[in-house]
């Protein structure tokens, strides 16, 4: 597991530095915040401290662009946990890209993934939607990877000492879960 404050300073001292972000603890809900009259930079809030946490609202910074990272939250639509089947769908079809990239994150620096479907209200095809943010991962590195996906992937994996990851690493196990690559 990767240590939360060691991510947060290897972040901050690196990519955040150059794009005037900071990755901030928060508490319970994730929000981004661009920087403002009252603070001189754009600021990750991830929820209680989780290292999953910093790295799924890192990997919405990846996704969002320049006009997006000027906006409260990126403007991205979010209904919280509670949704019935068709709210459940349209944030699978929203969350696919940006799970994508906080596994390729994840794997980077070699911190344990798996989707979050994030709704505990209705019964959820946990591999169906594993399955879409694979081909996502697949999607990516067909089309290349973004620039700051990239670099934040380039550096996590230096500082963790571990390789750049590679499209072949990104697969399911027969069971419909993620491989870690330690299964056996």
């Amino acid at each position: 597991m990767v240590d939360v404050d060691e991510l947060m300073a290897v972040f901050n001292r690196t990519l955040g530095q150059q794009y005037g972000t900071r990755l901030v603890r928060g508490t319970d809900e994730p929000l981004y915040l661009p920087a403002d009259w009252h603070c001189p930079y754009h600021r990750i809030y991830f929820a209680h401290g989780f290292t999953a946490s910093a790295l799924h609202e890192l990997a919405h910074w990846c996704q969002a662009g320049p006009a997006r990272r000027e906006q409260v939250d990126y403007g991205y639509w979010y209904q919280p946990d509670g949704r019935d089947a068709v709210q459940q769908a349209a944030f699978e079809a929203v969350e696919a890209r940006p799970q994508a990239l906080e596994w390729m994150l994840c794997r980077a620096c070699g911190q344990p993934f798996d989707v979050s479907v994030d709704n505990h209200a209705i019964k959820v095809d946990r591999v169906a939607f594993r399955r879409a943010v694979l081909s996502e991962v697949q999607r990516v590195y067909q089309q290349g990877i973004p620039a700051r996906t990239r670099a934040l992937m380039a550096t996590l994996a230096a500082h963790f000492d571990r390789p750049m990851p590679e499209m072949d690493d990104f697969q399911l196990r027969d069971d419909g879960r993620v491989y870690t690559g330690t299964d056996h």
